[in-house]
């Protein structure tokens, strides 16, 4: 399974960006993959969620490391 720094850096090589963590978990969580509750997360909803344009370049890296179908 890819780290979440391969999953940036795969997503920075191919889109220009860097995702942020917080991201990258709630694309995960979208896509049925369990994420562990991060050790600063202030309540249950996301401070950050990630925006509608980030979301497909990230599910492109997890299918690329084959985390999803």
């Amino acid at each position: 399974m890819a780290s979440y720094k391969d999953i940036q850096a795969y997503v920075r090589k191919h889109y220009n960006f860097q995702p942020k963590t917080c991201w990258i978990a709630q694309v995960k969580e979208m896509s049925g993959l369990q994420v562990r509750r991060a050790w600063n997360r202030r309540s249950d909803q996301r401070e950050e969620p990630c925006p509608p344009d980030k979301v497909d370049p990230i599910v492109q890296a997890l299918r690329h490391f084959r985390m999803i179908d």
